[in-house]
């Protein structure tokens, strides 16, 4: 009776099979009296820990909840109360009627189609519990077909075989609670009984099954290609346009279905429908992915199709699902009419004990072997020939047989040896090598590892020329290979930032893509930005990072003397190239205020790339501490601004002066008025350390060392001395 205070709930009297009836307030309004609900009564706890209790709703007593079956857990999307079957026992347990059931939550490779039915994973199961005598599969009675007239088929390479099968008489309706929770446990909606007994028979042998309206249907079934722009209206509503390169399904006037993939709604079953034309057929994997893929319709009978179904289960899937009409939609089935014959995908492969036992390298019994290949279907005629049945396309040689009894058989089980060899070292070894001690060294400066996508975006902000562009990128963010590490490591100093992290030190090594040379190159870029300590009571201890630092961090790498020297580069401040060996490898500099405000960062953000050789040096070669004390000799010079530090090192490393072993720049100095030093002049002050790993110098060796070093920089740099 309709509740007196709320227009939208309603007071029940139920019966729940005790002597006096259970008054409940409900707000469903799909059920009719009479009908068999689930009743949660008062203590029960459905699922999300909600306790059931007497209560009044609006002022009136509810002595309980009567359930949908989303409110109980069963994978139910109907609105409304869970209506049962009428041979439901009033006053039993749930339970009695969705029994506990085990749900396996599997990753299946693209080569092993044969488990995405329960027979294939019930035979696999009992293969590797070694349970072969407790699997039996469903028996069905598969009769021969009889050819049709009324089916053609214009595209066999893409559809070999393809039968129908009518079933008259249909009584479309709820399907039993058992089959809706089968469906339910593994992710398919219960719709009827004719669409559910489809998706049941895909579900247990791996044959997907389309239903049509018989009485729908103008003429004769067509299987072709589709006319270029023709238009499909499919089951979930939306209508499609299809290309020649689509097959379909078709009566004499339009398409019915996409072949493999999904049903029309203009012929689909609905509750009116008293005629049913079974549909059974294999279609060609690689023609149904690509319609799958290029419409977006990934659905339950295209993923199966197109890694390749039994082409023996064709006729058994029409046989079973015609029975399970019959039983549970009273259909009388006519006998099957097909087109084409299904491609035979049986062979004959060899296995030889002594091979297997090679491979594995301890013994395995022919006994094993043969319970083994036997339980996953395989049957032998002797002399180690075994035939492969067309479900296992993916066993076509004999390690593929050996890799079944391995699995079988268990890694675990087989016994270690000793079976190591030595391999002389390879280009490729040294490579990774270096690469593993710059990330090394890098690490230990402080530096973090940032791995960014090859792929990026062509984006105006970080123009790219000469990028490759990517001929079908997967996203547009994704269509450039990277010619530089630059916008990866810009990209990682900018998320940190926006962290909160204000000490930012981030390298990135890879490769890049050069669309000129048509070539990858190895590249090492490096990004500095914030305090190089944390703040402390210390004088210079909070000093942001710069190029000179950033400048130690390349030269600390091991890999040769680089050499440094302004150039001109739009991108960067205070920009310099970066060479070795008279080649140049890179640039470095630091990043216009504008651009480093972009990344929220407010510090000067430093950062370098360079371009690493084809072998990494290796790393220095260390000695050991000299025996014999140093003496150290000052010089200050007053140079042309031309000359920088880098010429005055590679002067003192040209002279091989054999008592020199460091030379360490300690004061810069230069006075634009001119009223100190001359204005186009630069005063540069070194300490030169002497030493001998043989004896103790005396100062005129010193003396006459120091002497000579003066003589050569004067005539090789036209510098003169401050004394």
């Amino acid at each position: 009776s309709p509740h007196p205070n709320a227009d939208r709930l309603s007071v029940c009297k139920v019966d729940d099979g005790s002597d006096e009836p259970r008054q409940i307030v409900c707000g469903a309004k799909n059920y009719r009296i009479g009908d068999k609900v689930p009743l949660a009564q008062p203590g029960a706890v459905l699922p999300g820990n909600f306790s059931i209790k007497i209560g009044k709703l609006r002022g009136v007593e509810s002595q309980g909840m009567l359930c949908s079956g989303k409110e109980i857990g069963l994978p139910d999307e109907a609105d409304g109360l869970l209506i049962l079957t009428a041979d439901a026992h009033i006053g039993a347990p749930l339970s009695e009627l969705f029994p506990s059931d085990t749900i396996l939550d599997l990753e299946i490779t693209p080569n092993r189609a044969d488990l995405l039915s329960y027979r294939g994973l019930a035979r696999e199961v009992a293969a590797l519990t070694r349970k072969i005598s407790n699997f039996e599969l469903p028996t069905s009675n598969v009769t021969s077909p009889g050819a049709a007239d009324t089916i053609q088929i214009s595209a066999p390479e893409k559809c070999p075989f393809y039968t129908v099968r009518k079933i008259s008489g249909v009584k479309v309706g709820p399907s039993p609670d058992w089959l809706r929770a089968k469906l339910g446990g593994s992710g398919i909606r219960a719709i009827n009984n004719v669409v559910d007994i489809t998706n049941f028979v895909m579900l247990e042998i791996g044959q997907p099954l389309h239903a049509f309206d018989a009485d729908k249907l103008r003429g004769a079934i067509r299987v072709r290609t589709a006319a270029q722009d023709e238009e499909f209206l499919g089951l979930d509503g939306r209508t499609y346009k299809l290309t020649p390169d689509d097959l379909v399904i078709a009566d004499e006037e339009r398409a019915i279905a996409i072949a493999g993939v999904m049903g029309g709604e203009e012929t689909g079953v609905t509750e009116t429908t008293t005629n049913v034309l079974l549909e059974s057929a294999y279609f060609s994997p690689s023609g149904i992915r690509r319609t799958a893929r290029r419409l977006g319709l990934i659905s339950d009978s295209s993923y199966r199709f197109e890694r390749g179904i039994d082409p023996a289960g064709v006729l058994q899937g029409s046989e079973r699902a015609a029975d399970l009409l019959a039983q549970f939609g009273d259909g009388e089935a006519a006998s099957i009419d097909a087109t084409g014959a299904p491609p035979d995908f049986s062979r004959a492969v060899t296995l030889r004990q002594g091979r297997c036992t090679a491979v594995l390298g301890t013994e395995v019994s022919s006994k094993f072997i043969t319970e083994t290949l036997t339980g996953f279907g395989l049957t032998t005629s002797g002399d180690h020939v075994w035939h492969v049945p067309s479900f296992r396309r993916d066993l076509a040689r004999e390690i593929d047989l050996i890799e079944e009894v391995t699995r079988v058989f268990g890694i675990e089980n087989i016994p270690p040896r000793e079976t190591s060899r030595y391999f002389p070292e390879s280009p490729v070894d040294r490579e990774h090598d270096g690469q593993m001690r710059i990330r090394r060294r890098l690490a230990a400066q402080g530096f973090y590892e940032a791995r960014s996508l090859s792929l990026i975006e062509d984006s105006p902000d970080y123009a790219c020329p000469g990028a490759m562009c990517v001929r079908n990128p997967l996203t547009s963010d994704q269509s450039l290979l990277r010619p530089t590490l630059v916008r990866g490591v810009l990209a990682a100093v900018a998320h940190n930032a926006r962290a909160g992290a204000k000490s930012l030190r981030i390298f990135e090594l890879g490769r890049c893509f050069l669309e000129g040379e048509r070539e990858e190159r190895m590249k090492l870029a490096l990004a500095m930005t914030g305090p190089l300590s944390p703040k402390s009571w210390r004088p210079g201890a909070d000093r942001d990072a710069d190029i000179f630092d950033l400048k130690g961090a390349l030269e600390s790498l091991g890999l040769g003397e680089l050499d440094f020297a302004p150039m001109d580069n739009p991108a960067l401040a205070l920009a310099m190239g970066i060479s070795q060996n008279g080649k140049m490898i890179g640039c470095a500099g630091l990043l216009w205020p504008a651009k480093a405000r972009e990344l929220d960062v407010s510090s000067p953000v430093v950062i370098a790339e360079i371009e690493l050789p084809a072998t990494v040096a290796a790393a220095k070669k260390f000695t050991g501490l000299a025996k014999y004390p140093g003496t150290t000799r000052d010089i200050a010079m007053l140079a042309p601004k031309k000359v920088r530090h880098a010429d005055v090192a590679q002067c003192l490393r040209s002279f091989n002066e054999p008592l020199l072993t460091d030379a360490q720049l300690f004061d810069l100095f230069s006075d634009p008025s001119g009223e100190k030093i001359p204005a186009d002049q630069i005063s540069l002050a070194y300490s030169l350390t002497y030493r001998s790993r043989e004896r103790t110098l005396n100062a005129d060796e010193v003396n006459a060392a120091h002497a000579r070093l003066k003589e050569r920089l004067k005539a090789a740099l036209n510098v003169t001395f401050r004394e």
